[in-house]
């Protein structure tokens, strides 16, 4: 069996698939690319279609990661059929998440798993800002990324 976890922010052009490229890189250090399947949304439409965001993409390949393929995509209620976990980027994306989750269907924010965050932190949305944003989320991605990758194995086993 397949487990399948979906990364959601806003437009699905910054944070979201940045961490769904960062979590396949863990998951296939780990060895468990095969079973798992990582996808990334957005809530809001308006980028469907699109690549990633030029500055995400060049952090991320400053880091030797590859994000060249993605195309954004908007989560819809009849998603949560197909993931084992939802994980959003911040508060704002996890409250629109519950409104439209079927009931006893958990969402989680993306850094509640890792340890050193406080409880509630959020990866930030580095759209409207520098490059230093982009810098800021890929760290923060990193780090909770792990987390997440010991939670899917614990899953799995």
């Amino acid at each position: 069996m397949t487990y399948r976890v979906c990364v959601v922010c806003m437009g699905n052009i910054c944070r979201s698939p940045m961490a769904e490229v960062v979590l396949r890189k863990v998951l296939a250090d780990r060895g468990l690319d095969g079973q798992v399947v990582v996808e990334s949304a957005g809530t809001g439409g308006w980028h469907v279609g699109d690549p990633m965001d030029e500055r995400a993409l060049e952090t991320l390949s400053l880091r030797g990661y590859d994000g060249s393929s993605h195309r954004a995509r908007q989560f819809t209620r009849d998603w949560f059929d197909r993931y084992d976990l939802v994980l959003a980027m911040d508060r704002d994306n996890l409250s629109n998440l519950q409104r439209i989750a079927p009931e006893g269907v958990e969402v989680r924010l993306f850094r509640s798993f890792d340890p050193a965050a406080p409880e509630g932190a959020e990866v930030p949305d580095p759209y409207y800002g520098g490059r230093e944003g982009f810098e800021e989320v890929l760290d923060l991605v990193e780090s909770a990324a792990e987390g997440v990758a010991k939670h899917i194995a614990d899953e799995i086993h």
